[in-house]
């Protein structure tokens, strides 16, 4: 099981990258959780793009996007918003087909960032986004932990962020075994 974790943080040392990397090292067996870090070079977003004139990095991103299993997303909130990088990759997926009913979890790093989830939520559902919202979290790491290492030893961050995890694979096995009864169903 193949998870794409994107972070909406260009910054070298940033807390939601490295919750990302951390949940990577807590996944279970069989499950990868892979940071995408071309973020930062996707060019923003253009209708008059999104078609035969689609720049390589996003047929790339999409490509990336609809060969995952889910999603994983950890964004920080930029003037009560989510941040613009995150915003604009996620415009990139709104026309295309490898997006819809992708399952997404949530991974927000600071107890104070609650616009920024809200407005990604939003976005997430307006476009046909799964949602798991049992395993979307707020992990109140500002001020406590700055790299991978400190969130997946300490088990006040491990844990939760642990459990989160195994909820959302969990979620993504029972979503695959619905897809595949309904596939069946309409051969």
């Amino acid at each position: 099981m193949k998870i794409i974790a994107i972070s909406g943080s260009l910054r070298a040392v940033s807390l939601n990258t490295a919750v990302l990397h951390a949940a990577g090292r807590l996944a279970p067996a069989g499950v990868e959780i892979e940071v995408y870090e071309g973020i930062g070079q996707l060019p923003f977003f253009n209708p008059d793009l999104d078609g035969e004139r689609l720049p390589r990095q996003i047929a790339d991103f999409r490509n990336i996007i609809g060969t995952a299993d889910g999603l994983l997303i950890s964004s920080p909130e930029y003037a009560r918003g989510v941040a613009g990088v995150t915003k604009n990759a996620l415009d990139w997926l709104v026309g295309s087909f490898e997006f819809p009913n992708k399952p997404v979890a949530l991974i927000n790093t600071s107890p104070r960032a609650t616009h920024a989830l809200a407005a990604l939520t939003i976005t997430l559902e307006t476009m046909s986004a799964r949602l798991v919202k049992d395993a979307s979290i707020t992990l109140p790491l500002l001020g406590t932990v700055n790299d991978a290492d400190s969130i997946a030893t300490n088990p006040r961050f491990a844990d939760p962020l642990r459990s989160a995890i195994e909820i959302y694979v969990r979620a993504l096995r029972a979503i695959a075994e619905e897809e595949l009864h309904s596939e069946q169903f309409t051969k």
